[in-house]
């Protein structure tokens, strides 16, 4: 059995892994949060123009244009419930999770360069290579999520959590920085809008798989590689150890119920995130802010860049009055962002409202987040990162899917986007009630009786 030996809280390694937050991030902002949910939703209104109910149709299924982009993410989600713990469990076993991690992330990439080619009638294609990009980028971080208790003591868990969060928005931020500036001066460049977005979006793939490079070339392997037993292939081995790792969830109660406050109050952070633009650019009659892209895309770029500063600020927060209490207080202004934004954003200055709200967004989006990882690094038994990790990571960045279909939902049957803004309320509420009652102190004592008891087997 071939041991690979590695220091925690090396500082090349630990650049080297926030490097791929760096990398990533611009699928967040630019794909997921700014141009591909107004232009799939133009796509798809330009082809609805032929039906009386001013709905698109796929396979015969009515869609309501602002709704396609929300339920693709809802079934992209659906497809990693049922892949990623698997693939935790393979990663666990095998300690492939590097490899694992750099199939997906080339996956995703190159689905999100393919977005270049959708235009017109092939409004429908976006939504599959989103699907296939965004699932891609889930699986891959299950991996990058599982390195973090093995990289950084436990006690610089949440200031490198914190960091890694900061350097993603950093790097998404600076893409879309360069891509604001294109999409400004394209008329003088002589590239139609059309073009512009296709472009933004294919760098989105570039800047991904490019700068992922530096971490695959400073990310180690950790721990031993274990041969396959006779007769069996990763995938038994997988369905093995997930069987055996959801037996076992009855040991640790307190991080049963940490997953599903998390589960419920990021499937709010998250469907925020994913509507935002979709909500902004949509016109004032159908309960949007009529924002044009430019101003959206600067609005998104402030917010990029304040929250490399939010997530450093509530690194240091969560030192100071601890890790749960800064994530209750994040939601605390999760939940006072969803209802300004259906009761107010009226008038001329709608604008200016939605850049505020967009500062108190940017304050606690990588804190709630990046503490919140770092928190649940706490709650995982030895050798079993990346099978926990998975379960974490199917309400992840972009992930979520009840909080994208409820939203489609009621901007479906109400047709305004304000309704569907405000059932978003639930999910914070549902976490402010939720996570006080988790006992990170006896979950911690949990997983070191359960780690304890396997030595001793």
């Amino acid at each position: 059995m071939e041991t690979i030996a590695a220091d925690v809280n090396d500082k090349k390694e630990l650049s080297g892994w926030a490097m791929y937050d760096w990398a990533n991030s611009a699928f967040s902002t630019t794909v997921g949060t700014v141009f591909l949910g107004p232009y799939l939703a133009s796509l798809a209104a330009e082809a609805a123009t032929q039906w009386p109910d001013a709905m698109a149709r796929l396979a015969g299924i009515p869609i309501a244009p602002d709704s396609f982009l929300p339920y693709c993410v809802s079934l992209s989600v659906g497809l990693q419930v049922l892949f990623l713990p698997i693939l935790g469990a393979i990663a666990d076993y095998s300690h492939l999770r590097k490899s694992l991690m750099r199939v997906f992330a080339t996956l995703g990439a190159v689905a999100t360069i393919a977005l270049f080619f959708v235009i017109g009638n092939l409004w429908w294609l976006g939504g599959i290579l989103y699907i296939v990009a965004n699932l891609a980028f889930g699986a891959a971080m299950v991996f990058y999520n599982a390195y973090l208790p093995d990289i950084a003591s436990e006690d610089r868990r949440d200031k490198v959590s914190s960091w890694g969060w900061a350097m993603g928005y950093l790097g998404g931020g600076s893409l879309l920085l360069l891509n604001l500036i294109f999409y400004q001066f394209r008329e003088a460049l002589g590239v139609s809008t059309g073009l512009a977005v296709r472009i933004n979006l294919a760098s989105a793939g570039v800047w991904w798989l490019g700068f992922s490079l530096i971490t695959w070339s400073r990310l180690r392997s950790r721990r031993a590689r274990r041969g396959l037993p006779a007769g069996s292939g990763y995938l038994k081995i997988g369905f093995g150890q997930l069987r055996e790792t959801l037996r076992d969830l009855r040991h640790f109660p307190e991080t049963l119920k940490f997953l599903l406050a998390y589960f419920l109050y990021n499937d709010g952070i998250q469907t925020v995130i994913a509507v935002a633009a979709t909500f902004a650019a949509a016109p004032v009659l159908r309960g949007g802010l009529g924002i044009d892209t430019g101003t959206l895309t600067i609005v998104i770029l402030m917010i990029q860049f304040m929250a490399f500063f939010g997530a450093l600020l509530w690194g240091f927060l969560a030192g100071k009055m601890g890790a749960k209490q800064s994530v209750v207080l994040s939601l605390a202004i999760w939940a006072g962002v969803v209802i300004y934004a259906y009761g107010g954003l009226y008038g001329e200055s709608r604008v200016m409202q939605f850049f505020i709200l967009g500062a108190c967004i940017a304050l606690v989006m990588g804190g709630s987040q990046a503490i919140s990882r770092s928190l649940f690094a706490r709650f995982i038994p030895q050798g079993k990162e990346a099978e926990y990790y998975s379960f974490y990571e199917i309400s992840e960045r972009g992930t979520s899917w009840i909080g994208p279909l409820l939203f489609g939902l009621m901007n479906q049957v109400f047709g305004s986007l304000r309704p569907a803004i405000l059932s978003l309320i639930f999910f914070f509420v549902a976490g402010l009630l939720l996570l006080p009652f988790v006992n990170v102190r006896k979950a911690q004592e949990d997983v070191r009786k359960y780690d304890q008891a396997r030595c001793k087997g």
